[in-house]
């Protein structure tokens, strides 16, 4: 493969169950066993009260709004997004969360209108039905032909990567991984016999050599390599030393990019060894507005992320930022206003990395006195 460029969109969670799913054409069952909330149709109403009437049925590219307007422009050559939710009409509630999220299958239209090349599924929130409500999942992605990485019927496919293959002649390989810090239960973990996702129940060193001995595995010369974890809290900037070294192991192993995710507002961006890291990528779709008391977070901010590298050495050219903003559970272009806070946020909050604001409007990471 010779030179050139490959741009990769990458978002943080993408949940389409709950208040999204009973928006769609399909809703399913609005039951929730939440400790205040066991409709998801209330979702809905919080939206409204926030930001205004919310037509429904909507069709499926509402929720996506202006983001399947910036995919039509930036073209990317990979989509990865992870999608955290089962898609299942199963009825058996996981015991021992608090929270579950499930779309009903007829609204996979909401999925496979912004085309992801890849969905991950190697978070908290894919198994809340059990695992027949993995079995139907993984099944409604295939039928839908959409990718996976994460989850599988047996570890062997849990672990496995996606392969995106590209015009050039060259693969994207995407390898994804959920932790116990961001809520996965350890018994969620597929095995040989059982199905389940690809687990860790921390960033040690040990659980990086072993996602590094599987990229060694199944890489190519000229593939480029994405990890994408599920990984930390909802809330707060601060990164702990632990996911720090994680990521720097992967990128010394040979990965290209560490796609982190599972807080609900993005955290620090990085750049190591010319590799991107990010450490959380923030919510992008689901039905979070109208819930208050993080507001200073502002997770009504939604971040695109448009990762360049080099398609024959992977090093990063440019990183991108677009700010989006939820309301009225679809996503629109961020005010001018909303761009300086993140802009600024961001840039106060990512070592070595200065985040500015270009004329278009998107933030562009510099990094070594390079730009992004």
């Amino acid at each position: 493969m010779g030179g050139g460029t490959v741009t990769l969109f990458l978002c943080g969670d993408v949940m389409l169950g709950r208040g999204v799913d009973q928006i769609l054409a399909h809703p399913g069952d609005p039951e929730l066993r939440e400790e205040y909330v066991r409709d998801a149709r209330t979702y809905v109403r919080l939206a409204e009260a926030a930001s205004g009437p919310v037509p429904a049925p909507v069709p499926p590219e509402w929720p996506w709004g202006e983001a399947l307007n910036l995919l039509e422009e930036t073209a990317p050559d990979a989509r990865i997004v992870n999608l955290e939710t089962a898609v299942t009409r199963d009825g058996a509630f996981a015991p021992g969360k608090a929270v579950h999220y499930r779309m009903h299958p007829a609204n996979l239209p909401a999925v496979t209108v912004a085309r992801p090349d890849v969905c991950v599924l190697a978070n908290n929130h894919v198994l809340d039905f059990g695992r027949a409500g993995l079995a139907e999942t993984l099944g409604a992605l295939a039928g839908a032909g959409l990718r996976t990485a994460g989850a599988g019927r047996d570890a062997a496919e849990a672990y496995a990567p996606a392969v995106v293959p590209l015009g050039n002649g060259g693969r994207v390989l995407v390898l994804a991984l959920g932790m116990g810090s961001s809520g996965v239960p350890a018994g969620w973990a597929a095995t040989a016999g059982r199905s389940g996702v690809a687990y860790a129940a921390g960033p040690t060193p040990g659980a990086a050599e072993t996602v590094v001995r599987r990229v060694r595995r199944a890489r190519r010369t000229g593939d480029l390599v994405v990890v994408s974890v599920h990984w930390g809290s909802n809330w707060g900037y601060r990164v702990p030393a632990e996911q720090v070294r994680f990521a720097h192991a992967l990128v010394d192993g040979g990965v290209d990019i560490v796609h982190g995710h599972s807080s609900h507002h993005p955290r620090p961006l990085e750049v190591y060894r010319d590799r991107p890291v990010l450490y959380g990528c923030g919510d992008f779709i689901d039905d979070y507005e109208g819930i208050t008391g993080y507001e200073r977070y502002r997770d009504d901010l939604r971040p695109a992320h448009l990762v360049t590298v080099a398609a024959d050495t992977g090093r990063l050219c440019a990183l991108r930022v677009v700010p989006l903003r939820v309301r009225r559970m679809r996503l629109e272009p961020a005010s001018d206003e909303d761009r300086r806070w993140l802009r600024a946020t961001l840039d106060r909050v990512s070592p070595g990395v200065r985040v500015t604001l270009t004329g278009d409007g998107a933030l562009a990471a510099e990094w070594n006195g390079e730009r992004g």
